[in-house]
């Protein structure tokens, strides 16, 4: 029998696929890995001299959690002795007051406290923390958009309305999975009767906004079992959800029994997204599901275009030409060493700008276009606008994704078609520029 010759993919992005549809879940660009000391460090003062501040994201990173779960690869430490935690408020405070001084008058139009886990806090210190962005800071919680992560062991109903009192109007609870066998697959002691105990007391708070985080592709899940996690989440009818896949990263617990699951994890992503479709929710992107949640009552800030102000030891900041926050790890070991450097620094170390990464022209509209992208598309009208110049000059590699299928054009806009969603942990890595691609892969884990 004859068999047509298949040719070799010739493309960078037909390559990619061929390894993997789960390369990396892209938030933010460039990734912290692409991060580098600076030299000389720079002072705040520079750095946001000439910045727009009428529309900016303030960030507060809690790095402390009850226990630290095997997929984990967030900035967090496991159970801070208390000495810990007071001395990283104190120089949380310092950071708050040199960082408001160097940047001088700011408007913010969106907050978020999160880590780690925040209420982790005890109820004195996570109201001291809602102070310092409201006082030092000069946000004005209540009258902005704000969510604060929490987690079912802390969602106490003391701590939560602290977060309510403080204006946060989203609270999102991260539950992996309703079905207990599975949550201990990754190391997470968690029982489904304090989850549901958490999710009624969030529900009581009156919250605008609650969001459920949830993860397919752990080791044992079925379509069955995940559709059952789903139908637990939906009882507290969350106006948002997220459905995450199982990543292994290096230096975590699960990093150790890497191997390849990718039509498993590609079979339950679909499962999960028709079983919210069904149910009325809109998919904004690969992980996230909308219903009924209420519109922003401001909607000056895009994460594309508008900078951010991160306080705490794993917070980063952003301006235009400059990304930067203090130094990343993931294992245990390092982690706690920075934080304890971190709480040691002095008023005017926090002056100054000393790990980051300098965004060219070029970086900067491939950051644009990259967030624009995998959220509701790139418009290159606004494009044009932004930056002056065209899209299709700019980035003639985008019209691989209409070939393929993974992109339609739609009134000046490219957006992802569902096939392109499912590959969005593909297509967003694809766009990375080669100097970030090199400094994320010669970054040294630790």
């Amino acid at each position: 029998m004859n068999v047509p010759a298949v040719s070799a993919p010739v493309s960078k992005l037909e390559r990619m696929l061929l390894r993997s549809l789960y390369q990396q879940y892209l938030y933010a660009y460039p990734h912290k890995t692409a991060y580098r000391a600076l030299a000389p460090p720079r002072p705040l003062g520079e750095v946001w001299a000439h910045e727009p501040k009428d529309a900016l994201f303030l960030y507060v990173h809690v790095p402390f959690c009850e226990m630290r779960c095997g997929f984990c690869n967030l900035f967090t430490a496991a159970n801070p002795v208390e000495d810990v935690v007071e001395l990283f408020l104190a120089a949380l405070e310092r950071e708050a007051r040199a960082t408001r001084e160097a940047v001088g008058s700011t408007r913010f139009a969106r907050a978020a406290v999160g880590g780690g886990t925040p209420t982790f806090l005890e109820v004195p210190q996570l109201e001291r923390v809602f102070s310092l962005m409201r006082d030092v800071m000069g946000a004005g919680l209540g009258r902005i958009p704000m969510s604060v992560e929490v987690s079912p062991e802390t969602s106490t109903r003391e701590r939560l309305a602290v977060v309510r009192q403080a204006g946060a109007d989203r609270i999102s609870i991260g539950v992996q999975s309703f079905v207990e066998a599975e949550v201990a697959a990754v190391k997470r002691p968690q029982r489904r009767e304090d989850v549901a105990r958490a999710l009624d007391a969030i529900r009581d708070t009156g919250v605008p906004t609650l969001n459920v985080d949830l993860i397919y592709g752990i080791e044992g899940q079925t379509e069955a079992s995940l559709v059952e996690s789903l139908r637990a989440a939906l009882r507290w009818k969350p106006e948002e959800l997220y459905l995450y896949p199982l990543y292994v990263r290096p230096l975590t617990f699960l990093g150790r029994s890497a191997r390849d699951w990718d039509d498993h994890r590609l079979t339950l992503y679909r499962t999960g997204r028709d079983v919210l479709r069904s149910e009325g929710y809109h998919q904004v992107s690969m992980r996230m599901f909308r219903k009924g949640a209420p519109a922003p009552s401001d909607t000056t800030y895009r994460c594309q275009e508008d900078g951010m102000v991160g306080l705490g030891v794993g917070a980063r900041s952003y301006t235009r030409a400059l990304h930067y926050s203090h130094e990343w790890a993931v294992a245990s070991r390092a982690v706690r060493g920075i934080i304890d450097a971190y709480a040691q620094r002095s008023s005017a170390d926090f002056s100054y700008a000393r790990h980051g990464f300098e965004l060219s022209g070029e970086e900067q509209r491939r950051r644009w276009v990259i967030l624009s992208l995998l959220a509701e598309g790139v418009d290159a009208e606004q494009y044009r606008a932004r930056f002056g110049t065209e899209l299709e000059r700019d980035f003639p590699e985008l019209d691989e994704l209409p070939r393929l299928d993974f992109a339609r054009w739609s009134d000046g806009r490219l957006c992802l078609t569902e096939s392109g969603v499912e590959r969005s942990d593909v297509i967003g890595p694809w766009l990375h520029s080669c100097d970030v691609d090199e400094k994320m892969r010669t970054w040294e884990a630790r």
